[in-house]
């Protein structure tokens, strides 16, 4: 498989008053294009720092972040300009992250922040972008989205808050999508459906998915490889099936005998 995005070496510490914290401490993996990764660990353990680094979205200072590499379809990430890498992140290379009730504008409509994104990764008008937040949210499901496509996020719910966070991230065509927790505050319901849609809508448009949980259920539902991270490292990977089958590291073990069984 090729290598959609590579990363070696990625060190993220962070100044603090009782000395440096070593939040992510030199790790490695990479995602296969048109596949599904899944970054796993409890709390704290440094997944959502990771792929705030991969973004280059850690505010510097007090974080300091340093890689031997981190390429992504080819190009050196490292090497980029700050311009160079706008462009990139929410271009190519997307988010959602873990909280759609705090991560839209309550002041703007959902339709003007899904335009401001394509106004600033495309050269479409201010009226073809709107058309393409309609089609958008259309893609993930949302009825009526012409009409919703004028509400604010408070008219929505978290579920459907969710969908909108996921057409922004997807309005520009990215071929690689990081999702941060996207279940998180769903219920399991709606959870469901938003793993259903991401499957969906990967297959269809046949990109790269690196998905961060601490959620066992969520990584069996839709991951092809598994990353399992502990204290800032990675301690264990694999494919899928054989992470469930035959745990070798002894934290991994530790995570699925915590999964509740019906006995």
């Amino acid at each position: 498989m090729e290598k959609l995005l590579e990363v070696r070496g990625l060190r993220t510490h962070f100044h603090t008053d009782r000395g440096l914290f070593r939040a992510v401490d030199g790790i490695d993996f990479s995602v296969d294009r048109g596949r599904t990764v899944g970054l796993v660990g409890e709390s704290g353990c440094g997944k959502s720092v990771t792929s705030l680094s991969v973004m280059g979205l850690v505010a510097t200072p007090p974080g300091i972040v340093e890689a031997d590499a981190i390429r992504f379809d080819g190009r050196d990430v490292l090497g980029l300009s700050a311009d160079e890498r706008r462009k990139l992140r929410g271009g190519k290379m997307s988010m959602i992250f873990q909280e759609p009730m705090t991560s839209l504008n309550p002041v703007h409509t959902i339709g003007q922040q899904i335009v401001e994104a394509i106004l600033a990764h495309t050269t479409m008008s201010p009226a073809a972008a709107k058309k393409r937040a309609i089609e958008m949210l259309d893609l993930v499901r949302i009825p009526s989205a012409a009409q919703r496509v004028d509400d604010y996020p408070h008219r929505l719910s978290g579920g459907m808050r969710q969908r909108v966070m996921i057409a922004m991230a997807l309005s520009c065509e990215p071929t690689l999508l990081i999702a941060d927790e996207p279940t998180t505050a769903l219920d399991v319901t709606i959870q469901a459906q938003i793993l259903d849609l991401l499957q969906d809508l990967q297959r269809r448009l046949g990109m790269a998915v690196l998905i961060i949980t601490h959620d066992l259920g969520v990584i069996a539902e839709i991951a092809d490889e598994v990353v399992v991270m502990y204290a800032g490292k990675i301690v264990e990977s694999a494919p899928v099936d054989a992470l469930f089958a035959d745990p070798q590291h002894p934290y991994t073990i530790g995570l699925l005998g915590s999964i509740p069984r019906i006995e």
